[in-house]
């Protein structure tokens, strides 16, 4: 482990190690607040799908839904890029609570639109408060806690996504019936500035300014910005083509990978894409695995809806249990026994992202029963709870302080635009094999759309292959000792 040793504290200044954990006397208001803070935009992120489909139909956009996740997507990279420059420079408080005020900003601007062009902007304004926060609330874990608790507050950050996984859907559906779908988006800004207050003066106190260095601080880095705004503007390009399959639209899919991979190249860690050992396959693995696993299960419920004639509450509900999972393999990698063997989880968690993967499509056959398909998920995000968490605290023990808003924001860089990518080369190869026909044979008859299995193996054949190269990647993570090659 010698090659991982950490290379920072978390804590430029701290006399003494507090004692407890992450709720301990030292650490719980913080704790509390930035845990909160996920809670809630976890909750905002499971509950939107349930909202949008009303909202495109009352607004009269349904030709611009798909926008309304991109809008969020796109704009989140280009707000990840510049708070890795902001909290490098001046500190996490600023770049979060801008961040805060954005992404309920947006909130508020899709909750009141008239027209879908307004709700897409607000989504587009609260995607970029959203990838302020992310980073920001990174670049905080890493200055304020110690080394050995932040595999745990990366475990509570997992955790705080399994309520919201399983609740949120079915309180967004209660609240779109009853109340109407604003409130989905109306109801979250209001109880996000709480938690943010509660946490500001523990962040003031514990990770605000710029890092302690010989020289002077950091100047905003303008070529990185004009890489953010690349990949930003290439990433909504090649979302855009990937929607529409004809002739013309490899216009826009050639300008955006002309913009989206001179950028990325530019804003990841040097080595990245040919897995260079240490830091650059840390930041690899995370969008491998992100991108593989977020690719598979946008079709799951699709898949269960339209093949097999489930509702959409319970093709839903099928992805419930891997909310839990998922949590339980955060929790199993933040134990301190089980650090030596990081790197081997990190394989293993990958051999079952792609295990469950291949296994998915197997409920296609009549005669195999959905729950199948369930236990197969949980299974699946059971390695992504070893390997996201994994990869955060790898990337914080890698990154001088000085690093650390940069190379978190490479990290979830790598993360979105892994989706971007496998999200639109699924999508385009779904739609090529006839998976309009599914979409449009289940609009037309709610217990079931036209029978085009093809269309889902191309799916996720595909990705189970992405999640064994992440295998391979998993065992890159050291750095060889000196004397060696490779």
């Amino acid at each position: 482990m010698s090659a991982l040793e950490p290379r920072i504290s978390a804590t430029p200044a701290a006399p003494s190690t507090p004692p407890g954990g992450i709720l301990g006397p030292a650490y719980r208001t913080l704790s509390v607040g930035i845990i909160s803070v996920i809670f809630l935009i976890a909750f905002e992120a499971t509950a939107v799908g349930t909202a949008m489909p009303v909202a495109a139909r009352e607004l009269d956009g349904i030709g611009l839904y798909a926008f309304g996740f991109s809008a969020y997507f796109t704009t989140s990279l280009f707000g990840m890029v510049l708070a890795g420059q902001w909290a490098d420079r001046q500190g996490p408080l600023r770049p979060l609570s801008v961040g805060i005020g954005g992404f309920a900003a947006g909130l508020v601007c899709s909750g009141t639109a008239t027209v879908m062009g307004v709700f897409v902007l607000g989504r587009a304004v609260q995607g970029f408060g959203g990838g302020l926060v992310i980073v920001a609330l990174y670049v905080v874990v890493s200055r304020a806690y110690e080394e050995r608790l932040r595999p745990a507050i990366m475990a509570a950050f997992a955790a705080s996504w399994v309520v919201p996984s399983i609740v949120g859907p079915l309180a967004a559906g209660t609240v779109t019936e009853r109340l109407g779908w604003r409130w989905v988006f109306l109801g979250i800004p209001v109880l996000v500035v709480v938690p943010l207050i509660v946490a500001l003066p523990a962040i003031r106190r514990t990770a605000s300014g710029p890092v302690e260095t010989t020289g002077e601080p950091a100047a905003f880095d303008r070529r990185r910005i004009r890489l953010a705004l690349g990949i930003s503007v290439g990433a909504g390009l090649l979302q855009y083509a990937a929607q529409d399959l004809r002739w013309l639209s490899l216009l826009p899919a050639a300008a955006g990978a002309a913009l989206l991979v001179p950028a990325v190249l530019g804003l990841l860690p040097r080595g990245t894409y040919r897995a260079r050992r240490g830091l650059p396959s840390v930041v690899l693995l995370r969008g491998v695995a992100a991108g593989a696993f977020i690719g598979a299960e946008s079709f799951v419920p699709l898949m269960l809806v339209t093949q097999r004639g489930l509702s959409p509450t319970l093709a839903g509900f099928s992805l419930a249990l891997g909310g839990v999972t998922w949590a339980l393999g955060s929790w199993v990698q933040s134990q301190g026994r089980t650090a030596p063997y990081r790197e081997r989880l990190m394989v293993a968690g990958m051999v079952m992202v792609a295990l469950a993967i291949a296994a998915a499509p197997a409920v296609l056959i009549e005669s195999v029963p959905v729950w199948t398909l369930a236990l197969a998920w949980a299974v699946g995000s059971l390695g992504m709870g070893l390997v996201i968490g994994s990869t955060s605290v790898l990337l914080m023990r890698l990154s001088a302080p000085e690093e650390a808003g940069a190379n978190s924001a490479a990290l979830q860089i790598s993360d979105a635009v892994a989706n971007v990518v496998l999200l639109a080369a699924g999508g385009a190869a779904f739609a090529a094999l006839g998976g309009g026909a599914v979409g449009a044979g289940h609009a037309l008859d709610a217990g079931g759309g036209a029978s085009h299995p093809a269309a889902f193996l191309v799916v996720f054949l595909p990705m189970a292959c992405v999640a064994l190269v992440g295998a391979w990647v998993a065992t890159r993570l050291h750095e060889r000792p000196a004397g060696k090659t490779g």
